[in-house]
């Protein structure tokens, strides 16, 4: 049973509209406390999962308490790596969680777990033509238009009410210093900064976002009837036929196996090259054209292998497809030993790491694209199995602290470290943040005479980073594991003994 099997309780349309209204204005102050012109940090997991609650609180239908709490920690769990440091990849699991829960609110969850992939893309999809929509003014046009006439009458029926108000407030003052002493401490000052023209405009990004979250939308797909009628009509496909799959996957497997071969001799086998050309060279030359190749061939299998087509009726065609996989898989494989061969060459940078992680995702999406094939699985199972896989990678990377591995890893294989590669780029970092303090003192701490030079640059760089990087903020909201980590270090180790 999945969490949109529940009974639909139906609720007032004027008090859902009034309880979303309330809850967007809510929201808004609380974002404005919480995130205008503040450091990211413990403020954006309390705004996410506040806003989840928001969500919850005005949606549709009326929800068990057990689903409620399920779609909740899905959103707590999704923006944990929030609490660890801000980052591009953990915003983006976190809003994953935000729409999970919006689609759980408004009833839009599939039934089959397959099909949330489809779903979350049909949504995000849907937002590009979301003001252009005439549902979305259906509100305004059935509302009774506001003319100057109507506008005046409204603020005229507030002139007597506000004007009495005023007069008895300066009679009460005059009467009583307490309440005179009370009006004279009031900073209109304070009161002008809501006034500023970027809080509007960030109040107004927020509302928008909670708006779209508590009224989601899927775009629309082609009915089955219209899909059904442009299935019949199209021709069987010459380029995908039974003797093009044919031709083309024999000359791929040789041309492939060419390849795998060079790449075993060289690479595993540790052949010398043609003079003039380095390992570091052969590597570099063939991490990313590789990749970009594996991906094409995963392109080239779906379309080989759809359901109906020549490969389902033939079976050298699956033993083929079969063969050509597994040799792309070990491509990717080598494609990540040619990476490390570079990284020995030149050091580890984030671009790198970036590429490491993507090759893995490549193989991984070409073993499913496999087991897809075997099993006799549809492409919503292959695709929800790789977005999953993404997600966990996103999820993973978010946690870790990645500047703080890089710059280990390069400290320990530098050339006044380990006696091998390529001195350290201290330049580069710098470009890390202060995560790279400890791996700078145990560079510092271990860096043998006669590197002047470096030393006085390493430690120019450790002090520029203690002193304009406040590690253990003032302002709780600003709150991270990896501030807080950082900070303890430096009280550990507030200067380098040598």
């Amino acid at each position: 049973m999945s969490i949109s099997d529940l009974p639909i309780i139906p609720l007032s349309p004027a008090s859902n509209s009034n309880r979303k209204s309330l809850t967007v204005i809510a929201l808004v102050i609380l974002a404005d406390f919480l995130l205008f012109d503040r450091e990211l940090g413990l403020n954006l997991f309390l705004m996410v999962n506040a806003s989840a609650i928001g969500i919850l609180v005005c949606a549709r239908r009326s929800r068990s308490l057990w689903s409620t709490a399920t779609l909740l920690l899905l959103c707590t769990l999704l923006s944990l790596p929030l609490l660890e440091t801000p980052s591009w990849m953990g915003v983006s699991v976190s809003m994953l969680g935000l729409i999970s829960v919006s689609l759980g609110g408004s009833g839009l969850l599939p039934r089959r777990w397959q099909r949330l992939p489809v779903i979350v893309l049909r949504f995000l999809l849907d937002l590009p033509l979301r003001p252009f929509r005439k549902t979305t003014y259906s509100r305004f046009r059935h509302s009774r238009r506001a003319t100057p006439q109507a506008i005046w009458s409204y603020l005229r029926g507030w002139i007597m009410p506000l004007g009495f108000a005023a007069g008895f407030v300066a009679l009460f003052a005059n009467a009583n210093p307490l309440i005179e002493k009370a009006l004279r401490s009031v900073d209109f000052y304070y009161l002008l900064q809501f006034l500023d023209i970027w809080r509007i405009g960030f109040w107004l990004v927020i509302a928008l976002g909670l708006f779209i979250l508590l009224h989601p939308r899927l775009k629309r797909l082609p009915s089955r009837g219209h899909q059904a009628i442009i299935d019949r009509s199209r021709r069987p496909s010459e380029f995908f036929g039974h003797t093009a799959l044919l031709r083309s996957l024999v000359l791929f497997n040789a041309l492939f196996t060419i390849q795998t071969l060079l790449d075993l001799t060289y690479l595993w086998g540790g052949a010398s090259l043609p003079d003039g050309m380095s390992h570091a060279e052969y590597a570099h030359r063939g991490a990313y054209p590789l990749m970009a190749t594996a991906l094409l061939a995963a392109v080239f299998v779906l379309a080989a292998m759809r359901r109906g087509g020549p490969g389902d009726h033939s079976r050298l065609i699956r033993a083929l497809v079969h063969l050509w996989i597994a040799q792309n898989i070990l491509l990717c494989v080598s494609s990540i030993l040619r990476l490390d061969l570079y990284v020995e060459s030149y050091s580890l940078t984030e671009l790198r790491v970036a590429a490491g992680i993507w090759m893995g995702l490549v193989a991984v999406g070409l073993f499913l694209i496999l087991l897809r094939i075997l099993l006799h699985r549809s492409n919503e199972w292959l695709v929800a199995l790789s977005m999953a896989a993404l997600v966990a990678t996103l999820y993973g990377t978010a946690l870790a602290d990645i500047p703080a591995f890089i710059a280990r890893f390069n400290v320990a294989h530098s050339q006044e470290i380990s006696g091998d590669g390529v001195p350290l780029d201290i330049e580069y970092l710098s470009t890390l943040g202060p995560s790279v303090l400890p791996a700078l003192d145990a560079y510092l701490a271990n860096l043998p005479t006669g590197w002047t030079e470096k030393a006085a640059v390493a430690t120019n760089l450790r002090n520029a980073f203690v002193w304009s990087n406040p590690h253990n903020p003032d302002d709780w909201r600003s709150w991270t594991f990896r501030t807080v980590r950082l900070d303890h270090y430096l009280r550990d180790h507030p200067t380098l003994a040598r």
